[in-house]
C-alpha cells in the first residue's frame, strides 16, 4: 500500500465562517480529536460542506484517513472538485459507478455509499452526508458497509437537513451528540413553497396537456429571465413535458444525465426537467423550482423539503420561488411548507 505524505496545513480555503457554521465546525474537530460521533442537523443551504472543512484537516494532520460517503453519485461529483480545491495538497479518489480513479491509500476519499462495499477497515473519520437519503435509508447493507469500511475507534459523522425518524429519536433523546443549524450561511431565510391547486391536474397530465397555471408560471420565469427547474415525478411524465415543452430532462437512467447537468449548472441552459434524482445534494445558483404533481407518492416530506431547497441558495440571489403544483393537498406538502415555517422562525430566533 502506497505511503501517504504528510501535509502539516492541507486546508487553502480562506472563506469566513458564520456562527452556527463555527459552532458545528469546532464540534467534529472535538469528534475528530475524541473518536466520537456527531449528528450535523443543518436545513438545506447552511453550507454543511464547509463546516467540515476544520475536521478534515484536522484529521490529515494526524495522518488519518477520512472518506465522505452520500448515496447519490451526482453529489460526489459535484462535491470532489470542490474539496480539490480547498485541499489542492492531499491525494485524494472520487468513487461512484463509472468512475476511472482509484483509492490509492489516499489522504480523502469522495464516494458513493455503495462503493465502501470494497472496504473494510480504512477510514479514522467516516463522514455520512444525505444520510436520509435514499437508497441508503431504505437499503439495510449500506449502513453495514459504513460501518465495515470504518476502523474500530473510528469517528463518525452524520450529515441531514431532512433526519428520518431513527434520528429524530435519537436527537429527541440525545443519544447522539447533535448540532442544529436552521439558517442558510447568507442569513435569508429559505423560500416558502407556494401552492397552486390544478383541478384534474392528473387527468390533464394523462392526455398529454399541460395546464394553464404550469404555462403560465413558466411563461412568467422566462419573461423574467429567470432559470428553473421542473421536478416530475416519474420518467414518462419527465419526457412528456421535455417533449412539450421543447426543454432538456434527466433521470437517473439518462444517458448524457452528466452532460445535461453540467451544462445547466454551467448556464447554457435556462432550464431543466427532472425526477427526484436532483432533489438533493446539487446546487445552481438564482434558480426557481416547481413541483408538478406534488401529490404524488414519491414526494415525500424529506424530498418535497429538498426540492425547496434548491432555491434561493445564492446571496446574491436568496429568495427563489418554490411552487408545489397539485390536485389534492397531501400531508407530505403540508409538513414541508410547515418545515420550511418552523425553521426560519428558528433561525430568525438565533439571530436575535
Amino acid at each position: 500500500m502506497p505511503m501517504r505524505h504528510n501535509v502539516a496545513n492541507p486546508l487553502k480555503w480562506r472563506g469566513i465562517l458564520t456562527p452556527l457554521q463555527e459552532k458545528a465546525s469546532l464540534k467534529m474537530v472535538e469528534a475528530v480529536n475524541n473518536q466520537s460521533n456527531l449528528l450535523i442537523y443543518a436545513v438545506c443551504g447552511a453550507g454543511k460542506t464547509e463546516m467540515l472543512y476544520a475536521g478534515i484537516q484536522e484529521a490529515i494532520k494526524q495522518d488519518k484517513r477520512v472518506c465522505i460517503a452520500t448515496p447519490r453519485a451526482d453529489v460526489v461529483r459535484e462535491l470532489a472538485p470542490r474539496l480539490r480545491r480547498d485541499f489542492p495538497t492531499i491525494h485524494s479518489a472520487a468513487l461512484y459507478g463509472g468512475s476511472t480513479e482509484r483509492d490509492l491509500n489516499n489522504h480523502l476519499v469522495i464516494a458513493t455509499t455503495h462503493q465502501l462495499l470494497r472496504y473494510e477497515n480504512s477510514f479514522d473519520i467516516m463522514v455520512v452526508d444525505e444520510v436520509d437519503a435514499f437508497p441508503y435509508h431504505r437499503d439495510k447493507t449500506l449502513p453495514k458497509a459504513v460501518t465495515r469500511a470504518s476502523k474500530p475507534n473510528s469517528t463518525q459523522i452524520y450529515l441531514t437537513a431532512t433526519p428520518r425518524r431513527s434520528h429524530k429519536v435519537q436527537i429527541a433523546t440525545k443519544q447522539m451528540p447533535t448540532v442544529s443549524i436552521p439558517s442558510r450561511y447568507h442569513g435569508h431565510p429559505i423560500p416558502t413553497p407556494t401552492f397552486q391547486a390544478i383541478l384534474r391536474l392528473n387527468d390533464s397530465l394523462e392526455k398529454d396537456k399541460i395546464p394553464t397555471k404550469i404555462t403560465h408560471w413558466i411563461n412568467e420565469k422566462q419573461t423574467n429571465n429567470r432559470r428553473f427547474l421542473l421536478f416530475a415525478p416519474t420518467i414518462q411524465l419527465a419526457e412528456s413535458l421535455a417533449e412539450k415543452l421543447d426543454m432538456p430532462y434527466v433521470h437517473a437512467e439518462s444517458p448524457d444525465r452528466e452532460y445535461l447537468i453540467k451544462q445547466f449548472r454551467a448556464r447554457n441552459f435556462e432550464s431543466l426537467i427532472t425526477t427526484t434524482i436532483l432533489e438533493r445534494g446539487v446546487t445552481f445558483p438564482s434558480i426557481d423550482v416547481a413541483v408538478i404533481q406534488a401529490d404524488h407518492h414519491v414526494f415525500d416530506e424529506a424530498a418535497l423539503i429538498q426540492i425547496a431547497g434548491r432555491a434561493g441558495r445564492s446571496a446574491n440571489d436568496p429568495t427563489g420561488d418554490v411552487t408545489f403544483f397539485y390536485e389534492y393537498k397531501t400531508n407530505a406538502m403540508i409538513q414541508a411548507r410547515n418545515y420550511t415555517i418552523i425553521k426560519n422562525k428558528e433561525a430568525k430566533r438565533c439571530t436575535v
